[in-house]
């Protein structure tokens, strides 16, 4: 059986391996990619629709939790016109994200 921290480890690798800023904000920043190219949009939904899957697992504490959570690096897809406050995806990931804290253990 995992242990806890084995699944936030894990958690973090596989939210790691889609990540957006990771991988295409610098081309953004660059203007080499536009916020509103097609293939980085289809990253970035592939990236919240893995956090959301991971998030929704459960399992975490909240300790593990404050650790994945979404709201800083979706801030800065935000700041950066990838994503828009008002797309269904990022409401989603955040009442995902919120839910599993108000029922996560200590």
């Amino acid at each position: 059986m995992e242990s806890g921290d084995q699944a936030l480890q894990r958690a973090i690798a596989t939210i790691a391996q889609s990540d957006p800023l990771t991988k295409l904000l610098e081309q953004v920043k660059l203007g080499r990619m536009k916020p509103t190219d097609a293939g980085l949009r289809a990253v970035t939904d592939s990236w919240i629709h893995t956090y959301q899957t991971i998030i929704e697992s459960g399992g975490f504490t909240s300790q593990a939790l404050r650790r994945l959570d979404p709201h800083p690096r979706l801030a800065v897809l935000i700041e950066c016109g990838v994503l828009t406050s008002e797309q269904q995806a990022v409401a989603a990931l955040r009442t995902s994200y919120d839910r599993a804290v108000a029922a996560a253990t200590e």
